[in-house]
């Protein structure tokens, strides 16, 4: 039996390798059907990483994390988990290969995926100019144009960020109402440097080599060519949770109702021995260092819960 299984290869789940080998926990698999790193490796160009200085892609950031968690024995099982069960007593990982693996404890970092707006050149200028985080790339905008695709409150909130660095900021939605609180609404009209483009929706996005250069839009009065490096599309998040669904449908833990996994300050879950860390967690900031943080955290809290185990 495993003292812990961690599910997913982000920076979540390979931090929580490597603090809960070091910590003393000697039978530690992580389930990563492809090879660790997480989504920051589709990124270009990271600059906010503490202490990482100069030019680094999000690949080369993570590329020896992987490498640094082995060394204090980590196993890494390259394979797809269907799902975690619970039996009252351990933790049964549920492999998509028809195998099962029983744990004493268990993490889960597998993520969220942003959802696509849809238009043409989403995916081919991803991390070329087109992103899903204002805090991890408005900077690079710094003194530049830059739209925001949709209209919920993390669109305007994030339009509220890049409006205080960038020259101008475009936010396209495709309605002419906002369901955010009304004091926010009428701050986003004040914001002198933010155009709204309201009964709009995104038809492509412009670029060339370099990356992205515009966005084509299609609104009421005919369509529109905005001449931008940057796009950043805030449509909502899918969280990757099915490995906590159980076959009647309910799910191992509590959740939120969008999905989100409910963890306490330690990353613990509803269910003991159970932990989420990153971007699959409530209220997660979707930053590489405060996933890596969760790992660090939710692996200590399941060091002391296995010792806790063993010793009864």
């Amino acid at each position: 039996m495993l003292d812990l299984a961690i599910i997913g290869g982000g920076p979540a789940g390979l931090t929580a390798g490597l603090y809960a080998t070091r910590g003393g926990l000697e039978n530690v698999t992580m389930f990563e059907k492809g090879m660790p790193g997480g989504q920051i490796t589709q990124s270009s160009e990271i600059e906010n990483y503490p202490g990482v200085t100069g030019e680094i892609s999000g690949m080369d950031l993570m590329m020896p994390w992987p490498q640094q968690c082995q060394k204090f024995g980590l196993k890494h099982a390259m394979v797809e988990v269907d799902r975690v069960t619970h039996n009252g007593k351990f933790f049964t990982v549920h492999l998509a290969d028809g195998t099962t693996e029983d744990a004493i404890s268990v993490i889960t970092c597998t993520g969220s995926t942003p959802k696509k707006a849809g238009f043409a050149g989403e995916d081919e200028f991803f991390g070329k100019g087109v992103s899903t985080c204002a805090t991890c790339d408005g900077f690079f905008y710094k003194g530049k144009e830059v739209a925001v695709i949709g209209g919920g409150d993390t669109a305007i909130e994030e339009a509220f960020y890049l409006s205080k660095i960038c020259k101008k900021v475009y936010l396209v939605h495709r309605r002419d109402t906002f369901r955010a609180a009304p004091n926010t609404v009428a701050r986003l009209k004040n914001t002198a440097n933010i155009e709204l483009i309201l009964n709009a929706t995104p038809k492509e996005v412009l670029g060339d080599a370099m990356g992205v250069t515009g966005l084509r839009v299609t609104t009421q009065q005919g369509e529109i060519t905005l001449n931008v490096p940057g796009v950043f599309t805030f449509v909502g998040n899918n969280v990757n949770n099915t490995v906590l669904k159980q076959e009647n449908g309910a799910f191992l833990c509590e959740m939120t109702p969008w999905g989100e996994v409910v963890v306490d300050i330690t990353m613990a879950t509803s269910l003991k021995g159970l932990y989420a860390a990153g971007d699959m967690r409530i209220s997660a900031s979707k930053q590489v260092v405060c996933a890596a943080g969760d790992g660090a955290t939710a692996a200590l809290q399941a060091i002391a819960y296995v010792d806790s185990y063993k010793n009864h």
